[in-house]
């Protein structure tokens, strides 16, 4: 089984826009031949992100208490803006973007030690039961999942310039993060 950092955090009621579930460093295990972290990897610290969020959203239950309620990633898409080398600081922002009933559309931003963009993801969470192995609906999470929405509109958060075509709406297309 894959060893995973869970970052676990409380939820408090207070809601952060953005959200910024993970702080981490850049391992010696995640770096290639090129001497910055390989690809896959950024795939690996934006699921510590999905894993962050989760556990989070769902505060104070944790895995073992959520019955098989959990969610499975149906469509991730990233893209590469910058380099980390190994040792180096990140620390990943998130942004909803979307809920109902059994989807979470999120949006993650890995920042680099100085602030600067390193790459970003896309990704969609489906609500699924590990017991049953069929999609599921979230339980208790949409109201706080609102609330979130809430918060990231009243402080006025960008939608991201561009997100992937299987993701997003024609007009949501444009520049990339990156060229911020």
């Amino acid at each position: 089984m894959l060893e995973t950092e869970t970052f676990l955090h409380p939820w408090t009621g207070h809601v952060d826009a953005p959200l910024r579930l993970v702080e981490n460093v850049v391992r010696p295990a995640w770096v290639d031949e090129y001497s910055h972290m390989n690809m896959a990897h950024y795939l690996t610290v934006c699921d510590q992100a999905n894993w962050a969020f989760f556990n989070w959203i769902n505060d104070p239950m944790r895995m073992e208490a959520r019955n098989g309620h959990e969610y499975v990633i149906v469509e991730n898409h990233v893209t590469y803006c910058g380099e980390l080398a190994e040792g180096c600081a990140f620390a990943i922002e998130t942004q909803l973007l979307a809920h109902d009933a059994k989807c979470y559309i999120l949006f993650h931003r890995v920042l680099d030690g100085s602030g600067q963009v390193a790459a970003t993801n896309e990704v969609k969470m489906l609500g699924f039961n590990l017991r049953t192995r069929r999609p599921d609906p979230w339980g208790n999470t949409p109201a706080r999942a609102s609330r979130l929405s809430r918060t990231h509109i009243a402080a006025c958060l960008l939608r991201p310039r561009v997100r992937t075509r299987s993701l997003s709406k024609p007009e949501d297309h444009g520049r990339s993060e990156c060229d911020r």
